[in-house]
């Protein structure tokens, strides 16, 4: 596990499907995501099965906050397309419970996501594709260090309009400047 100051990142477990399927069919929480609904409880233990044949830096990790003396899961979080010769991944993330939006948690994912990378994976560049009207989440990952650098003009068609697609990445040495300045 991955322990924050005030979130966990762990393995999926089959007992956060129904939590997946349950915000990966409301509108508001995909409407920042590259996904369209509906999802049944059967296609999401399908992608479930499928986790087996990823390597395990590139299987989902669930995002969880204390509740009391317990865990309580909120979102998930991946990297993806890993290249070992660049050195480079990409990253999705999503909170899901709606009532935790605007909290600093998805800050704080992505903070420790980009540690985890940098750290750990031993990556050089981390990226990630943002739409251009989800403010929300470009000020999550610009608090993160992401900065943006290329626009895909409109890339996505959602809800019967086209829109842009901002492409925005964190290198391994912004990542090493910011947390030298820090210590």
């Amino acid at each position: 596990m991955i322990f924050g100051k005030h979130i966990r990142l762990r393995g999926v477990e089959p007992e956060d499907l129904p939590f997946f399927v349950q915000w990966l069919n409301d509108p508001e929480v995909i409407e920042g995501l590259l996904f369209l609904a509906p999802l049944s409880l059967e296609d999401e233990k399908r992608w479930f099965e499928k986790l087996a044949d990823h390597s395990p830096a590139e299987r989902p990790l669930a995002i969880e906050i204390r509740d009391g003396d317990a865990w309580r899961i909120i979102g998930n979080c991946e990297f993806h397309n890993i290249s070992q010769t660049n050195r480079s991944a990409d990253l999705g993330i999503f909170i899901g419970d709606k009532s935790l939006w605007n909290h600093g948690y998805g800050t704080e994912t992505m903070q420790l996501l980009l540690k985890h990378g940098f750290e750990t994976l031993n990556l050089n560049r981390i990226m990630l594709v943002v739409y251009d009207d989800n403010p929300r989440a470009i000020r999550c990952y610009e608090k993160a260090g992401f900065v943006q650098e290329g626009r895909m003009r409109q890339a996505k068609f959602k809800q019967g309009r086209y829109g842009d697609e901002l492409i925005m990445s964190v290198l391994r040495s912004e990542w090493d400047a910011k947390h030298l300045l820090e210590e």
